[in-house]
């Protein structure tokens, strides 16, 4: 495990905070996008630290920094001490960043990345990695969904993502109001019609609320799609 800084805290939705944090022990941290850090919190009820995972939502970029996400969780014991008793400059304690929810090594296929809520951080990380860096990809399919527009996380970076890069496509679901210029109901409407007359299956990445992925992996399922070697998923619970 690390020590490392709360360097920022952005209040990015009236729920989700964005914490930017630094290793001032570390150059660089090296990473691939779509992995994962843990931290860490001591409690005096646990006889061993609390821990909590977190997908690092910043891109790779040879720096000692990383950015995640956070949702406050009312009774949450992290999301608790993120929200209410850190603050620039405070110490955490992590590990990482790991894990294998990441970009194949060449991407031969298109890519779906259907997400909900804070799930949407390792799909941000990839799509910036990919179009920062010239990446030759098929067509990339980042679909978002939450309640409201006023839920909507990195809505502006996104669609300017979408303008520079050509083979990059940003869908958004909004479940309880019909706005003009986004889909009303859910992220399974979007990626099932979209797949449908498809000649070769694309590469699905799964990242969210568990209920989104069961019912994701159910209709892909009937569809002849199998895990690992056509649906990789993250669960938040």
């Amino acid at each position: 495990m690390d020590m490392a800084i709360i360097k920022d805290i952005i209040q990015e939705t009236r729920n989700v905070r964005r914490f930017i944090i630094e290793d001032p022990l570390k150059d660089k941290i090296i990473y691939e996008p779509g992995q994962l850090i843990n931290l860490y919190l001591n409690t005096p009820m646990d006889s061993k630290p609390h821990v909590r995972s977190y997908s690092v939502a910043s891109a790779p970029n040879d720096t000692n920094e990383f950015e995640i996400i956070v949702t406050d969780q009312p009774g949450g014991l992290m999301s608790d001490f993120l929200f209410n008793q850190v603050d620039i400059g405070s110490e955490v304690i992590y590990k990482g960043p790991m894990g294998m929810f990441t970009l194949p090594e060449e991407i031969d296929r298109d890519l779906f990345l259907v997400c909900t809520g804070s799930g949407i951080s390792p799909f941000r990380s990839m799509v910036k990695f990919l179009t920062n860096n010239n990446i030759s990809t098929k067509n990339i399919h980042l679909i978002f969904g939450c309640r409201t527009k006023e839920d909507l996380l990195y809505f502006d970076e996104l669609k300017e993502l979408e303008k520079i890069n050509p083979n990059f496509n940003y869908h958004i679901a909004l479940s309880r109001v019909d706005e003009e210029g986004f889909h009303n109901g859910y992220v399974h409407d979007i990626y099932l019609p979209l797949i449908k007359d498809l000649k070769d299956k694309p590469l699905f990445y799964l990242c969210g609320w568990r209920n989104m992925i069961l019912d994701a992996k159910d209709n892909l399922s009937e569809l002849g799609y199998k895990m690992v070697k056509d649906i990789k998923i993250e669960v938040y619970n």
